[in-house]
């Protein structure tokens, strides 16, 4: 088996009692799954070069880039057509995916499910490499050089996975200075300037027609949150839970609005304004911190280490917009974590949804975390040298199949596992719904009148 290359490491996963019967049985079903995607080649040399790269990110490889994985998996006269099957190699990358959709939602479709979007960063030196730019960096939490992908996963009570991507390409890419770069790196020549939200939102839309994820939410955090145009473009089927900035301004009460009265002098008002003595926009931040404030302790998980304990808030609000408040009122949910961090997001989900349902939307965000966690420590999804615009995308799509794989083993040696329930632990709605009945609450600047309640999820 091509996994036998590669040292047998009985720690890879240490929360499951693994014989090496189980790592020969492992290597057998990465081969099998690998088979479920030969018709996407063209070849059986392009079927055998995929096996090869998929093994590599699988393995125990601390270098998980193109010459590392040929040298170790195929010897060093396949280096080069290692390098041409990521980049210029006809075979359909489409169809690999799509057929990695199928396969998915045979595992984690479920109703209820959560359709999620985030971006990622990924650290390069040097300028050729398709979209790298000096940008704002996730990973190193700073404006820095690398490349920014949008991606979009699926979280459920059945377990969860990445869907797709597309590479961020900053304006400066589609400048003439940039031309010469665009066609060396194989960028399509009729891509065209998007910013990230209108990348996830067709990225979302593309998803949300293959009907193969049924979801009640869409996911996403601040940077996607904060665009109203993206919101409100999003599929009318779904609610959102979106992640907002901590400077937010929100209205408690709805501000009555209008022309102010005119004085006698000068020219007449024209632009709308909050009348005077009205409510005026507070920062989200300045809420959390409000003397008094409501809030209500729920255990979210049980994590590896014991529940997963926070406070929540839950408040009807008003959007502003340009110092005005929007038409419609919307949920504001903070949660505050044991270690004192404050996150924010809004839901358009109607006013008389449970308060178990947005504590358990609050959860099915982190999936897609846990996918560029797992990703980047143990998939090479940031390893890799790749300079082409084809090339990164085939990258990051077998990335997502090694996820599906891993699923795949977890849900398989279920019974074996003693605390791993990453992917594989159900989420059961009802158990959240224990002690908490249906709240009651008007469009006021109150929180919930909730007494003390928990939230039992049982996803980590």
């Amino acid at each position: 088996m091509i996994l036998r290359h590669a040292d047998w490491d009985p720690d890879v996963m240490p929360c499951m009692d693994l014989t090496e019967q189980d790592v020969e049985n492992m290597a057998e079903n990465l081969v099998k799954f690998h088979q479920e995607f030969h018709s996407c080649f063209g070849r059986a040399e392009h079927q055998r070069l995929g096996l090869a790269y998929f093994s590599g990110l699988l393995s125990n490889s601390k270098a998980k880039s193109i010459e590392p994985i040929a040298l170790e998996f195929l010897g060093e006269k396949s280096v080069r057509s290692q390098q041409r099957f990521m980049k210029t190699y006809c075979w359909d990358l489409e169809a690999m995916e799509n057929r990695h959709l199928t396969l998915l939602s045979e595992s984690v479709s479920y109703p209820g499910g959560m359709i999620n979007t985030d971006s990622s960063e990924f650290l390069k030196k040097g300028k050729e490499s398709v979209g790298v730019l000096r940008q704002y960096c996730g990973e190193a939490g700073k404006t820095d050089n690398c490349q920014s992908g949008v991606f979009v996963g699926y979280s459920s009570k059945k377990g969860y996975g990445l869907l797709t991507s597309q590479l961020y390409m900053p304006a400066t890419w589609f400048s003439k200075e940039y031309e010469e770069r665009r066609q060396f790196n194989l960028v399509p020549a009729d891509l065209k300037f998007q910013t990230k939200p209108q990348i996830a939102l067709a990225l979302i839309n593309k998803i949300s027609d293959t009907g193969l994820f049924p979801a009640k939410w869409i996911g996403c955090d601040a940077t996607f949150g904060s665009d109203s145009n993206f919101l409100k473009s999003l599929p009318p089927e779904m609610y959102y839970f979106a992640g907002i900035r901590s400077n937010a301004k929100v209205f408690l009460e709805k501000a009555e609005v209008g022309l102010p009265p005119y004085k006698g002098r000068g020219p007449k008002p024209k632009k709308i304004k909050i009348l005077a003595g009205q409510p005026e926009p507070q920062a989200v931040s300045k809420i959390a911190q409000t003397k008094g404030a409501q809030w209500t302790p729920v255990i979210l998980a049980e994590g590896a280490k014991g529940p997963i304990v926070a406070e929540v808030m839950a408040l009807r609000v008003y959007l502003s917009k340009k110092g005005l408040p929007e038409k419609n009122a919307c949920w504001l949910f903070i949660r505050r974590s044991q270690d004192g961090q404050i996150k924010y997001a809004i839901s358009n989900a109607p006013e008389d949804i449970p308060f178990s349902d947005l504590c358990e939307a609050s959860i099915m965000r982190w999936p897609i975390e846990q996918c560029f966690e797992e990703g980047k420590s143990h998939l090479g999804m940031g390893d890799y040298e790749h300079r082409s615009w084809p090339a990164w995308h085939r990258h990051m799509t077998y990335v997502f199949l090694g996820l599906h794989f891993l699923l795949r083993l977890r849900l398989d040696n279920k019974k074996k596992s003693c605390v791993d329930t990453t992917s594989s632990t159900e989420i059961d709605s009802r158990g959240i719904a224990i002690g908490i009945s249906e709240h009651k609450n008007s469009i006021k600047n109150s929180s919930l009148s909730y007494k003390e309640k928990f939230c039992g999820l049982s996803m980590s």
